[in-house]
């Protein structure tokens, strides 16, 4: 029996789960198996296993089942993943950094991005100045709106300096290779028509190449505080006026901003940051459609990020397929007190996030806020029940695991850097959703999700040997091997 330590104790009693029975369980030895045979780990529709690893490991064979088929060609990959996690936005760096000791703060980052103990969340998403989750409105060079401040002098980024800058420090000593997305809700004030940070409102093309030296500061900024900045998306949510922090942007005006000067900017300044277009629901792909027609400004784009919020998973790959040299970004969803079924949210998820969302070409998969309290905030405007990967409470100081935590585990946990996406038959059809991974190191990794009433049992066939399983109606199982 495994001697329980006082330091492991109060890390079970930290972490809770929100499914019922069994959770994550870490054994002893690798996550992935040395001697030939398969590991199962697995996520039940009503709760009473989570992200739970089956004592036994399945064994490749020769026979031949009468089962589903899904066959495992690791000559054929398709993209190559840059990570699973979500958004450490200014109310999630509060809540780990305000609600917790530093203890309680190493337990619960370790459980969320250690790739030995926890999940190994390897993305996070970073607001550039506040957003709907943050303790208050501001940007990086907030002054009187009469006033212009093209050349930078007032940028600062202070604010971020207090809750964070160390939370990203801390989670960077975690997992030194976490990848780094940043996008801004609001451009300053004075830049823009409204002259507010809210409601919308356009930045003012006569601030453009000022504001591409705010993108060019931001990326410096973290640098001189040794965070890596690898990606900046231009807008979040462009085609939004929110009540909250909010600038509207064509994907004409994103276009000219991109080619005249953001791209120019980045280049004389030797940075190497990624820029993503887009940033909003898969309901629009006009819009990163019409911005990557423009080839001055595509010569600097990376890609398109999206959103869940309105339009279908599958409108990913339309981008994809018209622009293959571009990659496809999933960058936020959020769930919330108005979908508490654990089952419901887990077929979902899986439906267009965790599996779908790899399969139509994206090479990340975030949430939301990766942590929220225990009333769903702090609140800034806009989402009042958005739910975080993990909830602490502020209160008992517990940390509980929600949905999100293990469907984002079901992945994140088995891939390591760099891995690349498998093409797999698609079974949705016949009851099975699936998704496979080959990991640099040549170890495999198949997610399957079962959404029939009934039992169904799979057949994979990997390199002419084979094994079975029978999937339980809505389960999700990863297999490693």
């Amino acid at each position: 029996m495994r001697t329980i330590t006082a330091s492991i104790l109060i890390s079970i009693l930290l972490l809770q789960a929100s499914c019922k029975g069994k959770e994550i369980l870490t054994p002893g030895g690798p996550i992935t198996p040395n001697d030939g045979t398969i590991s199962v780990w697995k996520t039940s529709h009503d709760g009473s296993f989570c992200l739970y690893k089956l004592p036994t490991n399945l064994k490749l064979q020769v026979s031949v089942s009468d089962a589903l088929d899904i066959t495992i060609d690791v000559a054929k990959t398709k993209q190559e993943m840059e990570g699973f996690g979500a958004a450490l936005t200014g109310s999630s760096a509060y809540v780990l950094m305000n609600s917790l000791s530093a203890f309680q703060r190493q337990v619960c980052l370790k459980d969320l991005f250690s790739t030995t103990t926890g999940i190994g969340l390897s993305y996070l998403r970073l607001t550039m100045g506040a957003s709907d989750f943050s303790l208050s409105n501001f940007t990086y060079n907030d002054i009187d709106v009469n006033l212009q401040d093209t050349a930078m002098v007032n940028f600062s980024l202070a604010t971020e300096d207090q809750y964070l800058v160390p939370v990203l420090k801390e989670i960077l000593a975690i997992n030194p290779d976490v990848k780094i997305l940043g996008s801004p809700w609001s451009a300053p004030a004075w830049m823009k028509s409204n002259k507010k940070l809210i409601q919308g409102g356009k930045v003012q093309a006569q601030y453009y190449k000022a504001y591409a030296m705010y993108f060019v500061k931001y990326i410096q900024a973290f640098k001189d505080r040794g965070i890596n900045i690898d990606a900046i998306t231009i807008q979040n949510e462009p085609l939004y006026a929110a009540p909250y922090m909010s600038t509207e942007m064509s994907a004409y005006e994103q276009s000219t901003f991109i080619k005249e000067f953001l791209g120019p900017a980045f280049q004389k300044y030797g940075l190497l940051t990624k820029i993503i277009i887009y940033d909003h629901n898969w309901d629009r792909t006009d819009y990163p459609l019409a911005t990557l027609a423009d080839a001055d400004a595509r010569k600097y784009i990376a890609g398109s990020a999206f959103h869940c919020y309105g339009g279908n998973v599958s409108a990913m790959s339309q981008v994809a397929n018209a622009y293959p040299d571009k990659g496809i970004y999933f960058t936020e969803c959020s769930g919330g007190n108005w979908a508490n079924d654990f089952g419901s949210n887990l077929e979902w998820n899986i439906e267009n996030l965790i599996i779908g969302a790899p399969r139509n070409h994206a090479k990340t998969v975030l949430f939301w806020n990766l942590a929220l309290d225990e009333n769903y905030g702090p609140k800034n405007g806009g989402c009042q029940d958005c739910r975080g990967v993990v909830t602490v409470n502020s209160v008992t100081k517990n940390v509980d695991r929600n949905i999100e935590y293990f469907v984002l585990g079901h992945t994140s946990k088995f891939l390591k850097l760099n891995a690349e996406l498998i093409e797999t038959a698609d079974t949705r059809s016949q009851g099975i959703s699936n998704v496979a991974y080959l990991n640099t190191d040549g170890s495999k990794v198949l997610l399957a999700y079962n959404h029939l009433s009934t039992v169904k049992k799979v057949q994979v066939i990997v390199a002419e040997k084979y094994f079975n399983y029978s999937i339980q109606p809505g389960e999700l199982v990863t297999f490693v091997w």
